[in-house]
């Protein structure tokens, strides 16, 4: 049963961020699944509130009945009225939820006041599957920082682009609606503006289907971004311009535009990365969905503020060009294969014709 309200729970990924994707079943006394609900987009019903609509819709009675939720259901009223108090209110005999809730509006409240009105709570059925769903929820909530993934496509030598710039396609078709639909349940997408000057890229979702366009990030020290790149033709999504400088006669084309420009800089007349990550969190971006240059992934690897690597790898070679990543060291290039930036592969997939790597740096995780 909570394998059901996990897969319900990915139902949610695209459409409920910066609320975590919850899924919920009900379970009546003889076994038998009443309802199935998710999160919906923020300022709508919750998962556990979706699932008692699916019920009543069906005239099925939840009195007596199990819920099994992803996550504890919420105890305040936020842009909805408390989960557990409803679940109690319903009559329902138990709750089996997969984790607590790190919200400290929640932490705990929820259980504790479901057990107060008795029922019964049990906590850690599908806690693993649960946690790498909403793990930019939890690192917000507990780290106030976003999950940052950083994607990129690579040929089997490790190349994103020839010597003069050219990408397109390294990676087949399968492979990119896949990474669009990372792009999908990201809370925002950075890029940099050398991306952005070589490509003119619209960095949205186009390959998969979805309610929402998450906001873009650029990070454009001294402001260079041209107020006719086609970033800005992306209906009702939101551009967040970070500098390192202020300058009005740049910014103010800019905002016309509809971009909101902030400048933060570091001691080196640079975006401060770390500030630039902090405040992304403040934004309520759980997770950071990062395709830029070679030069803004090494910056953002070099300063730590990467947490695991998507990379597609197509069975090709270029033998000369573009990597991944540089100066990940700041010290230029290596020494010795013991400099090497060590991660841990969490998954290598088929997609198409090309393979899928998540790699995940070493205790980013354990929070």
């Amino acid at each position: 049963m909570m394998q059901l309200a996990l897969e319900a729970a990915r139902h949610a990924l695209r459409l409920s961020p910066p609320n975590p994707a919850v899924g919920c079943v009900l379970v009546a006394p003889d076994g038998s699944v009443i309802g199935v609900g998710h999160t919906q987009r923020a300022g709508g019903p919750h998962a556990e509130i979706m699932a008692l609509r699916d019920a009543q819709a069906h005239g099925r009675s939840v009195e007596g009945a199990t819920a099994y939720v992803t996550l504890e259901p919420c105890a305040h009223h936020g842009r909805t009225g408390p989960c557990c108090d409803a679940l109690a209110q319903a009559r329902i005999a138990k709750v089996v939820a997969s984790l607590t809730d790190p919200n400290p509006l929640v932490a705990g409240q929820g259980f504790a006041r479901l057990r107060a009105a008795g029922v019964d709570v049990e906590v850690g059925p599908g806690a693993d599957e649960a946690r790498e769903l909403n793990i930019g929820f939890l690192s917000r909530m507990v780290r106030g920082l976003p999950w940052v993934r950083m994607k990129a496509a690579a040929t089997l030598d490790g190349r994103t682009a020839l010597d003069n710039g050219a990408s397109q396609w390294i990676t087949g078709a399968a492979a990119r609606a896949d990474g669009h639909a990372w792009r999908a349940r990201a809370g925002a997408i950075l890029t940099g503006v050398g991306t952005v000057m070589e490509d003119d890229p619209r960095l949205d979702v186009r390959e998969v289907e979805t309610t929402r366009q998450p906001p873009l990030v650029l990070v454009d020290s001294r402001l260079q971004t041209p107020p006719d790149a086609r970033l800005f033709d992306v209906p009702g999504r939101e551009v967040w311009i970070y500098a390192a400088q202020e300058d009005a006669g740049r910014a103010g084309p800019l905002e016309d535009r509809g971009a909101q420009v902030k400048v933060l800089p570091n001691a080196d007349g640079k975006v401060d990365l770390a500030e630039l990550m902090r405040d992304l969190a403040r934004r309520e971006v759980n997770e950071l969905h990062v395709e830029a240059g070679q030069k803004l992934n090494g910056s953002l690897l070099r300063e730590g503020q990467v947490d695991e690597l998507l990379l597609y790898v197509a069975p090709t070679l270029f033998g000369e060009g573009m990597g991944i990543a540089s100066g990940i060291h700041g010290r230029g290039p290596m020494q010795s294969p013991s400099d090497a930036l060590a991660l841990q592969f969490r998954s290598v997939d088929p997609i198409g014709h090309d393979l899928r790597i998540l790699a995940r740096l070493p205790g980013r995780d354990g929070f």
